[in-house]
């Protein structure tokens, strides 16, 4: 008798297979002495559509709304049915006396395997496969510790619960929407309360009023010391009382009154998760959530480089530990290689600054494998993400930046004046920080809410004269500086992914057990789904991008508008995370928020049927469609600009132009390029224009050697990446609105 492995993705299946010796090759499987294994294609099983379920549903109108099917049906996905059927196959053989999880490890790969057994009807005793890497090692380890599949049915309901939760909001809303507005609309528990903070950020900017701030500097001693008032503030909204500490002290002498040192610590920061990642991959290199998650899941299927990527923890568990010295290893190619081999020069320990059992739920933090990849073999995207968690990897490991922070004060005429040095005693993790600046990496600053900037504890300098108390110091070059208060930036993706992980600020409400809950249950979504949704948002026209920053579109305000005030807001998601969670812990039952789901779903048709507002196309052309003589919309897609046809029935799209990665000679920014064949032009927000053609005689000239075929290429590329569908299971049901 043999053991069925089903695998989620064929290259986890093939290495799988190849570790357990089945060398023997199927049509879609591979077979060796004592197991058989298999693949999925992501799902290969989803919800059936509202139209399997009879002809009231065959026709979108509200008469016919809610739809609350009795039980949820399952089906096989048509595109990838060929392979559900050899799945299959395998699951009848009669030599199979074992069926082996090995999907992802986590709430939706346990959903891949689950629906593909029950729709098949086979029942067999089941084990499950839960590892968090692809290597040879881990599969091994992985097999001599096979869990008993029915420890994870709980997260198998959650799944389920989530899934049809999903169907049943998520299709009603969006149905009703639409039929009532006759425009393609949609809402979500996770898409909506996204949208709904940027447009609170965009009303915090349009609202935002400036104030002028002061604040006062001298030189004096080789150095500038900064005035601090008596609230140890650097900066004042008082004009007036500047002008007079101004008037005290210019041409004045400062007695040096306390010299302080303090020998500090600065830590690494803590291992990367999904979302932490994507957002420094957004400030470092601008990926967008999504490349980085499918830059990550090639890291970790394909080149095994990089651990299971879809987690939320930042901290490893204690069984990691011993295997530290052989991932080091691993990363000795590239720009770390000197540091690896200080760091294995002495044994190599884990500390609660990075290891915590009881801070991994399913999970560890992202980390690199045992499994060695030189950085060079790698495509751009990947090497970059897969540096950036090699780096994270390294710092945590090594040992503390130590520096000396001195303070010094002398007061003039009553008024206080600092400066501080920073003298470096033992780099530490902060050698890694070196390597990031040598090649040009480092994030920029982060895009806070703090619209007042002056630096609040005086001068750093990393080096600076030395001082004595009661020294005298002349003042000179005394100079008021004067500033404006700044309104919060509007969000990029990373600072948009930082809000959904944390969105109590843009909540009306601000309860204490709320902020507990939003905290537990991660925000709005979780790691695995953000960019997704993110990138769903600008597909469907709701949200666009200008530069780095994101703003609504008049579409997103007014499906805010249109949409009931329960889906606008993150307190429901976080309400349904949490339950989902207990679901999935065996401390509430899946019927029961299930019947509160469908309670949910009947008030929210009827508020959408009762509602008297009405949606209005402001970006109408008077360019005809093709297919059905509509006028078409003009839309800004998140790669550029296309005409999409008003008709939800239709589904009539052509693009106008792309955004490229090819720069500006003027400017350098990266420019669109629009037209059709001969007539093909790249335009800059500068003014700068250039037709292709002479493009490609520049580049040619300059040795670029950026080719027709290769901006074909990349055109192409973007275009596929525009519609490829999110694989989950409720993808297809949503890419059949046409969104």
């Amino acid at each position: 008798m043999k053991s069925l492995v089903i695998a989620e993705k064929p290259s986890v299946g093939r290495d799988i297979a190849r570790v357990l010796g089945c060398g023997k090759g199927g049509n879609g499987f591979l077979e060796g002495k004592d197991y058989v294994v298999t693949w999925a294609l992501g799902h290969l099983v989803e919800l059936s559509d509202p139209e399997s379920y009879g002809d009231q549903w065959k026709t979108w109108n509200m008469e016919t709304l809610p739809m609350l099917p009795e039980k949820l049906d399952i089906r096989v996905i048509p595109k990838t049915g060929k392979q559900y059927q050899t799945v299959k196959s395998q699951l009848h053989r009669a030599d199979i006396n074992l069926i082996i999880i090995a999907t992802d490890a986590g709430r939706e790969g346990e959903l891949v395997a689950r629906w593909i057994i029950r729709k098949s009807g086979v029942r067999k005793p089941m084990k499950r496969l839960w590892i968090s890497s692809v290597t040879d090692r881990a599969i091994r380890q992985g097999f001599d510790h096979l869990k008993d599949a029915r420890e994870y049915d709980n997260l198998y309901k959650a799944a389920v619960a989530r899934a049809e939760a999903d169907w049943l909001v998520g299709l009603n809303a969006t149905r009703a929407l639409t039929v009532k507005h006759n425009a393609q609309l949609s809402c979500g528990r996770v898409q909506t309360p996204t949208l709904a903070m940027v447009a609170k950020r965009e009303s915090q900017i349009r609202t935002f009023q400036p104030e002028t701030y002061y604040g006062l500097k001298v030189r004096g001693g080789g150095v500038t010391w900064i005035w601090k008032d008596k609230h140890n503030s650097t900066s004042t909204f008082s004009g007036e009382t500047v002008r007079k500490v101004h008037q005290k002290v210019s041409g004045g002498t400062g007695i040096v009154e306390e010299i302080r040192t303090k020998q500090q610590k600065s830590y690494a920061p803590l291992l990367y998760d999904l979302t932490s990642l994507q957002q420094d991959a957004n400030r470092m290199f601008g990926f967008s959530a999504k490349q980085t998650s499918d830059y990550m899941q090639r890291l970790y299927e394909h080149h095994k480089a990089l651990t299971y990527p879809r987690t939320d923890s930042r901290y490893l568990t204690a069984d990691i530990v011993e295997t530290l010295p052989e991932r080091i290893r691993s990363c000795r190619f590239g720009s770390y290689g000197r540091i690896c081999g200080q760091l294995l020069k002495s044994p190599v320990k884990g500390n609660k600054s990075f290891v915590d059992d009881k801070k991994v739920s399913d999970h560890h933090a992202i980390i690199p494998t045992e499994q060695a990849v030189n950085p060079g073999d790698l495509e751009y995207g990947e090497r970059k993400i897969y540096e950036l968690v090699v780096s994270r990897f390294l710092s945590v490991l090594l040992p503390p930046c130590e520096f000396d922070q001195t303070e010094v004060s002398v007061s003039c005429e009553g008024e206080r004046f600092v400066v501080k040095g920073k003298t470096i005693r033992k780099r530490g993790w902060q050698e890694i920080r070196n390597i990031q600046k040598d090649a040009g990496i480092l994030p920029d600053e982060d895009d806070g809410d703090d619209g007042r900037s002056p630096d609040t504890s005086g001068e750093i300098r990393d080096s600076m004269p030395e001082f004595t108390k009661g020294q005298r110091i002349s003042f000179s070059e005394c100079t008021i500086t004067e500033g404006r208060t700044k309104p919060p930036l509007p969000f990029t993706e990373a600072t948009l992914l930082a809000a959904m992980e944390n969105p109590v600020k843009y909540m009306e409400h601000s309860s204490q057990s709320l902020k507990k809950t939003l905290g537990e249950t991660g925000g709005l979504g979780t790691v695995a789904t953000r960019g997704d949704i993110i990138e769903k948002l600008f597909n469907s026209f709701m949200i666009e991008k200008k530069d780095k920053y994101i703003h609504l579109t008049s579409k997103g305000r007014q499906v805010l508008e249109l949409a009931p005030q329960g889906l606008t807001s993150p307190e429901l998601t976080a309400k349904w995370e949490q339950q989902l969670a207990d679901i999935a812990k065996g401390k509430a039952g899946k019927k029961d928020f299930e019947a509160e789901i469908r309670a949910y779903t009947v008030d929210i048709v009827k508020d959408i049927a009762a509602s008297s507002k009405t949606y209005r196309h402001d970006n109408l052309t008077r360019k005809k469609c093709p297919d059905c003589g509509k006028l078409l919309l003009e839309v800004n897609h998140k790669n550029g600009r296309m005409l999409v046809c008003q008709d939800r029935e239709c589904g009539y799209r052509k693009t106008l132009s792309r955004i490229t990665n090819a720069r500006c000679p003027q400017c350098h920014k990266k420019m669109e390029l629009s037209g059709e064949g001969e007539n093909q032009r790249f335009y800059c927000v500068c003014g700068y224009r250039e037709k292709l053609s002479a493009f490609e005689k520049r580049k040619k000239e300059n040795g670029g050697g950026v080719s027709r075929k290769d901006v074909s290429r990349y055109m192409n590329k973007m275009k596929k990446e525009a519609e490829e569908p999110l694989n989950n299971a409720f993808a297809s049901a949503f890419a059949k609105l046409k969104l």
